[in-house]
């Protein structure tokens, strides 16, 4: 019986997948984690890989129209075998730590705590400031606020049968407009109105750090991407006009 189903989406990152896996690989998860990776449209697509993880699937959604990947994780609880649901996207690593409190949560839905962390090319976690600094993370970034940074609403352990309850993301609104689609702060505002509503449990006790690559607005542009280890779409959208702000733009 499968506890706990790891979902990720992967679009046009290759190398990232490769040592997500190797990294997975070693963590040795346990018998009752299973892993869906999500191919959410790359060219060329992701191959099953010769020597995976154990309990690991490979899907491919042949949607090659840009920022579905809200519709991949729906996609993905679809197939998950699991009780539980762990929402993560592909440039976040989730330790053997984080996937035994997972499995250890009993209510409904469970935040995840952040910090900024690489995997190098042999799969191996690290925040080595200098690492972090050659990835794209500003040194005076890192001397205020060291490697922690905020939680995302996006990232999340949640019952199967609640995220069916909800509905998932709202796939309408993610096709209807251009980045950012706002399907992730209407799921929220879902579950907090059931939380309020005392029909949906949600724990803050004990919760899972994620790592996440350096990339993006951390990195002094929202497109940051000079490795080209992740997707090249555009986040500079009339609609995301807040990338304009100095903060970003100096």
């Amino acid at each position: 019986m499968i506890r706990l189903s790891i979902i990720m989406p992967f679009l046009n990152s290759h190398e990232i997948v490769r040592r997500q896996l190797i990294y997975m690989r070693q963590q040795d998860y346990p018998d009752d984690v299973e892993i869906i990776f999500m191919d959410d449209g790359s060219t060329p697509p992701l191959e099953m890989p010769e020597n995976p993880p154990k309990n690991f699937r490979m899907h491919a959604t042949n949607d090659f129209r840009e920022w579905t990947s809200s519709i991949a994780r729906n996609t993905g609880a679809k197939l998950a075998r699991g009780e539980y649901l762990f929402m993560v996207d592909g440039d976040y690593i989730i330790s053997r730590e984080a996937v035994e409190i997972a499995r250890r949560f009993d209510e409904d839905r469970l935040g995840c705590r952040r910090e900024f962390g690489v995997l190098k090319e042999d799969g191996t976690l690290t925040q080595d400031r200098n690492v972090l600094m050659e990835y794209g993370l500003p040194r005076n970034r890192i001397e205020s606020r060291g490697a922690k940074l905020p939680p995302h609403p996006n990232h999340y352990v949640m019952r199967k049968a609640v995220y069916e309850q909800i509905g998932g993301y709202d796939e309408a609104r993610v096709l209807r407009a251009c980045y950012p689609q706002g399907e992730d702060n209407l799921f929220k505002r879902t579950w907090r109105t059931l939380q309020v509503q005392g029909k949906l449990r949600v724990s803050e006790t004990e919760r899972p750090v994620l790592y996440m690559f350096p990339n993006g607005q951390f990195c002094g542009d929202v497109d940051y991407n000079p490795f080209d280890l992740f997707h090249g779409l555009t986040r500079k959208t009339d609609r995301n006009y807040w990338f304009r702000h100095p903060r970003y733009t100096q």
